[in-house]
């Protein structure tokens, strides 16, 4: 497996020094653990909306949807009715699509869960382990609603956990380290990419996000 120190010399070489240092993320302004837990359905949604819909005409309509969906409180969303979901789907400022606004339930549903058994979904999701990260996208993908592959793991960054993401490039650049051979979606594909990052993340005393941006950023686009 190849070093951090390979893979970034690699990724400098590709995009430049400057160019590498502003595409590296900077630290989230609020960590995940202290996210309320209508901000997390919203950051949910939003990820759900995002995927194979223009982002512009998502931000454009957000404050339909955050007004349509009542703030994202979760218990108000986990008691969508029937009623509330034609009102949805009649609404033209947000996206009426109604299997994804159907995930809105779903996944209020989901936190309501945890937040019941934990206090706060939002504080047990953040301080889930980041040696075990796969075991938390394997959780939102069983247990969320359309939060499985990359629409989750994007989420989570967005909401402010510290994670590596599987897009195609990180992939890609999983495949050139020696890491994997293909695919990124069986377990054991899984908990190589787990402990590749963790010995990256060891050596560098970089954040995952950061590592998994300079991986994605040292192979071909």
């Amino acid at each position: 497996m190849k070093s951090f120190a390979e893979i970034r010399e690699m990724a400098v070489a590709r995009k430049g020094a400057a160019a590498l240092a502003a595409a590296l993320p900077p630290p989230p302004e609020t960590p995940l653990a202290a996210q309320s837990d209508d901000r997390l359905l919203a950051i949910f949604t939003r990820c759900v909306f995002n995927a194979g819909f223009s982002w512009t005409v998502i931000e454009t309509k957000w404050p339909g949807f955050e007004a349509a969906f009542h703030g994202f409180d979760p218990g108000r969303n986990a008691l969508m009715s029937d009623d509330d979901l034609d009102a949805h789907l009649k609404n033209r400022a947000i996206v009426r699509n109604a299997q994804k606004i159907l995930t809105v339930r779903d996944n209020a549903v989901f936190l309501c869960d945890l937040a019941r058994a934990h206090g706060s979904a939002a504080a047990y999701l953040g301080a889930w382990p980041q040696s075990d990260t796969i075991g938390l996208f394997d959780l939102l993908k069983t247990r969320g609603a359309r939060l499985g592959g990359t629409t989750g793991q994007y989420a989570l960054r967005m909401a402010g956990y510290d994670n590596f993401i599987l897009s195609k490039s990180v992939v890609a650049g999983l495949n050139m380290a020696g890491v994997i051979d293909g695919a990124a979606t069986s377990k054991t594909a899984q908990r190589a990419a787990q402990s590749a990052f963790d010995a990256w993340v060891a050596e560098s005393g970089e954040s995952y996000a950061r590592v998994s941006r300079t991986l994605a950023m040292a192979v071909p686009d």
